[in-house]
């Protein structure tokens, strides 16, 4: 009797231990399922403020169809975004373009990728001073920013308008200063401004000309077409992408973020938008 008092007793216990092993854990289980179901239909993405946010803000219920919740998580300086890319905080970012996301993989060593090329925004050169670069006068100073993957870009659109030229054999793409030729108007180059700083310069009128991002050219309510001095040619190379860590390039989500923004409805409100400053890419 005894025994087999003991043995159901010994039952009851190892019910119990199922209970809070198995029974216990299926709502838990089920509560964690449910969670990370919904962890895993939410997408976030770094983005500049414009044209990058606005952007993407379009596309929100493009991706709602697909069981895709986009999170737009907005950054106004050019580090954070592939910092935080790199530890996880965000999926993917939209606000470099090709040359600016080569350099910090390189310099960071960060392990990413280039899931798709959206758009070019024309970097233009701006001024309080002169409305025609032929008044640009001699020994004149042009700030631009410290992001040295911008100067080759400048000094393309100064060499195209015949006011500087650079050494033989040098690539354009990563040209600096110092590899400039010929400066026959003597210009004077400062670039050691933060690009989100830039409209601030141009503001308070610190210079002849102040060579300013796109994106944030519209945040201050600049249109470089209408309003730059000297701006960029269509041919640039310098299309902003949407980056993504290495791991996530063929994530269903991913693509399904660059397909709703290569999708004709986007480009098309892209180019309404912008008056054609910003001009879609679908590649």
């Amino acid at each position: 009797m005894k025994k087999k008092l003991f043995g159901l007793a010994a039952l009851a216990v190892v019910a119990v231990s199922l209970a809070a092993c198995g029974g216990g854990n299926s709502k838990t289980d089920e509560s964690k399922t449910a969670g990370s179901d919904k962890e895993s239909s939410v997408l976030k993405v770094g983005a500049s403020a414009s044209p990058h946010a606005e952007i993407l803000e379009q596309v929100k219920p493009i991706l709602k169809k697909e069981g895709i919740d986009l999170e737009i998580v907005q950054f106004d300086d050019y580090i954070l975004p592939n910092k935080n890319l790199a530890e996880g905080d965000i999926d993917a970012n939209y606000f470099q373009h090709i040359p600016y996301f080569n350099l910090q993989v390189k310099e960071n060593n960060y392990d990413f990728a280039n899931a798709g090329g959206i758009h070019i925004e024309p970097m233009g050169l701006y001024s309080k001073r002169i409305k025609d670069i032929k008044d640009l006068k001699d020994g004149a100073t042009i700030i631009t920013s410290n992001s040295e993957s911008d100067w080759g870009r400048i000094i393309t659109i100064l060499q195209d308008a015949d006011l500087v030229t650079v050494k033989d054999s040098v690539d354009l793409e990563t040209a600096t200063f110092e590899d400039i030729d010929k400066n026959p108007k003597n210009l004077k180059f400062i670039h050691n401004i933060n690009p989100e700083v830039l409209t601030t310069t141009y503001n308070n009128d610190e210079a002849d000309l102040v060579a300013i991002n796109a994106n944030f050219a519209y945040s201050a309510g600049l249109n470089p077409l209408k309003d730059s001095v000297l701006l960029e040619k269509d041919n640039s190379p310098y299309v902003n992408i949407v980056a993504v860590r290495s791991e996530d390039k063929d994530s269903d989500k991913i693509k399904k973020l660059v397909d709703a923004l290569h999708s004709k409805e986007i480009q098309d409100w892209i180019l309404e938008k912008w008056d054609g400053s910003v001009k879609p890419v679908d590649k």
